[in-house]
């Protein structure tokens, strides 16, 4: 794994915060990721963390990013897009993603309930939580950093990866993961960390 500005964590920490936020901790069987973003929130770089749980046991661990990148960021009005959509972090989705494609391109994890995020529109290098919190499908899937699904590169700088995708930026560790989804074919949980 790629060195992140998230300081580790152990299980029972990040699963107790996860019920701490209002989350429930699925039985064995059922998937749990854990996003934890960095405090840091270095600008267009992979700097967070994804944590993956069967039920509450630990699985893996990886590095990305749940922050827009540069071209989100900067140009967002190109899109046609009131700013950059930011999630509401501490935020617990049950069902949040489903195996599915992203563009058509690659296998991923695709919304498949409702988030809240808001819309930062000021241009400058931080993915703002301030504003009109808004809800709803706004298709920010799970993916990695290639189409290539042999590809086993490391990226280290966003740009135009995440508009509100949750990118994991290690294409080895992404298709371990997505194997590992895709064979059970169900929703995944998702909770959404500030680093605390």
């Amino acid at each position: 794994m790629m060195k992140t500005n998230v300081r580790s964590f152990t299980d029972k920490e990040l699963l107790d915060r996860v019920e701490a936020i209002g989350g429930k901790i699925p039985n064995r069987g059922k998937y749990l990721c854990i996003g934890v973003q960095s405090k840091e929130d270095q600008y267009n770089v992979f700097d967070d963390k994804f944590y993956l749980y069967d039920g509450c046991d630990f699985v893996m661990v990886s590095s990305g990013t749940t922050n827009a990148g540069s071209t989100a960021l900067k140009t967002f009005d190109k899109y046609n897009l009131e700013g950059a959509a930011v999630w509401r972090t501490d935020q617990f989705v049950e069902d949040c993603f489903a195996p599915g494609l992203h563009k058509s391109k690659m296998k991923a994890l695709r919304q498949h309930s409702p988030i809240e995020y808001y819309r930062d529109s000021n241009k400058d290098n931080r993915a703002d939580q301030t504003g009109k919190l808004h809800k709803g499908i706004i298709w920010a899937n799970m993916h990695g950093v290639s189409y290539d699904a042999e590809s086993n590169i490391i990226k280290t700088n966003i740009g135009g990866w995440s508009f509100a995708c949750q990118v994991w930026n290690n294409m080895p560790d992404y298709h371990n993961m997505i194997d590992l989804t895709w064979k059970r074919d169900l929703p995944i949980d998702y909770a959404l960390l500030k680093e605390f």
